[in-house]
């Protein structure tokens, strides 16, 4: 690849696959830690808010007792937010960051704000068409095929843009 010198972050054994889109197994680990990191901001808002009662009445504090149905839909509501605003603003969510991944819009830059709500809506409430990336000879899931996105191996920090054609990890056909 052109363009990657010696000073590149990406380690030598990584190149080849930069650019390349990534399959089932990267993608259900970096699932599994914006997992973790949902649930960690579900647990600190609880917290703030039995604090906060804790602050009003003392004497009288009880930890708040939440419906299945409410909690159901704080962390539904929590994860279409985090997905959403990590995609359109860097591409990609902190476990995409730990596991080098990106995603990138129809056209192989940025996903802007309204795809990125579309996917994250697609992904939160049909998770089982990530999947489809195992048997997909493209690795693209279901979401990925309806919005024309791609999940790839960008291990760069910053997306820079390699030459004419080619998108923000240097790829030509997204």
């Amino acid at each position: 690849m052109a363009g990657l010198g010696a000073t590149d972050p990406v380690p030598l054994q990584a190149r080849p696959y930069q650019g390349q889109r990534a399959g089932v197994v990267t993608r259900v680990i970096a699932s599994v830690v914006d997992g973790i990191v949902v649930a960690a901001v579900q647990l600190i808002g609880y917290l703030t808010w039995a604090a906060i009662r804790f602050m009003v009445d003392p004497l009288g504090f009880s930890f708040p007792q939440v419906s299945w149905v409410v909690s159901l839909t704080a962390v539904l509501v929590v994860l279409v937010l985090y997905l959403t605003v990590s995609w359109a603003v860097s591409g990609r969510t902190y476990g995409d960051l730990l596991m080098g991944l990106r995603v990138l819009g129809p056209w192989g830059g940025k996903l802007r704000l309204p795809g990125a709500l579309l996917r994250a809506v697609a992904c939160v409430l049909f998770p089982i068409g990530l999947l489809w990336c195992a048997v997909s000879p493209s690795n693209r899931s279901l979401q990925d095929v309806v919005l024309r996105t791609s999940v790839v191996y960008d291990w760069r920090p910053k997306a820079a843009r390699n030459g004419p054609g080619q998108n923000s990890v240097g790829i030509r056909d997204v």
